[in-house]
């Protein structure tokens, strides 16, 4: 039985779930499909898959191996691609990190587009603010708002935009606190603070003095401080694709509307391989020409 056959089938039905929809995808019989992924446990001496009559499951090795072995994959397609000049169709589970405030209807329109554009894509992807380690955890790419010295030398970066950050109050804490009329005025004004940033780098950039405001809130969770300024707590600095909608609705004023005093560079960043997968590259390429990231 050939291993690279069965290998690719292994990793289909890893990503789909299901022996049925692999099989139905790679052309082969449901049974044809099992015996090659048996073909794989024999070889290796481990169970790579948990079967249910209802679900299947990779099981710890399985995990191990699947990580493992689909870079490998897709590289091999990208690289019989370039050999015979036949277009490989992105197809497969594209794994990625982004910042929480990626959970914006901006965003989730533009995946919209790309998987209209791509309907062999599905999307598996974290949220949660923390820096994942790409190749230990499996990661395909991630999208990282921050400093181009401040990446791992060990990553590719591609620069794709730059995101501004507003200064923004509720018109309810504006009406209690007083409306600045200049920046010297924001000395002494409730800050929500993200604690990935240092609250000089917007104060000064100001001209307001850092030491001067009174922080009430500071976590790492964009969402929370995005909350907290609906609610009235104080200002805070968050992207415009996060609170376009309560600008327009009047929930959100722009404090010093001329002034975008912190601007980071939006970087898609994956492991350094030889050959990019189609699904990534894809992806990359869409979002880097898509004029609603600027």
């Amino acid at each position: 039985m050939d291993s690279l056959t069965s290998l690719r089938v292994f990793c289909m039905v890893a990503e789909l779930k299901s022996f049925t929809a692999a099989s139905r995808r790679l052309h082969l019989s449901p049974a044809m499909a099992s015996k090659h992924v048996m073909h794989l446990e024999r070889q290796l001496g481990t169970r790579l898959l948990n079967r249910t009559s209802r679900h299947v499951s990779l099981t710890e090795a399985g995990q191990i191996y699947f990580d493992q072995v689909r870079p490998m994959l897709e590289g091999l397609e990208e690289a019989e691609a370039a050999v015979s000049n036949v277009t490989v169709v992105p197809r497969g589970t594209l794994r990625f990190s982004a910042p929480v405030w990626f959970a914006n209807p901006v965003f989730a329109r533009m995946l919209a587009d790309y998987h209209q554009r791509y309907p062999d894509v599905c999307f598996d992807i974290d949220l949660s603010g923390r820096m994942v380690n790409l190749v230990d955890e499996g990661f395909d790419l991630a999208l990282r708002t921050t400093a181009s010295d401040n990446l791992d030398p060990g990553l590719i970066a591609r620069p794709l935009t730059e995101v501004g950050f507003q200064l923004l109050a509720s018109p309810e804490y504006l009406r209690r606190a007083g409306r600045p009329g200049n920046v010297v005025d924001l000395n002494g004004h409730a800050l929500l603070l993200y604690s990935g940033i240092r609250v000089s780098d917007g104060a000064h950039k100001l001209g307001a003095e850092p030491e001067r405001y009174k922080i009430v809130l500071e976590t790492g969770n964009e969402t929370m401080l995005h909350l907290g300024a609906l609610e009235g707590l104080g200002m805070t600095f968050l992207p415009k694709w996060m609170i376009e909608d309560d600008i327009v609705e009047g929930r959100l004023e722009r404090v010093l509307p001329g002034f975008e005093p912190l601007v980071g560079r939006l970087f898609a960043v994956y492991p350094s391989r030889k050959y990019l997968s189609a699904k990534v590259r894809t992806f990359i390429d869409f979002f880097a020409q898509d004029g609603r990231l600027s």
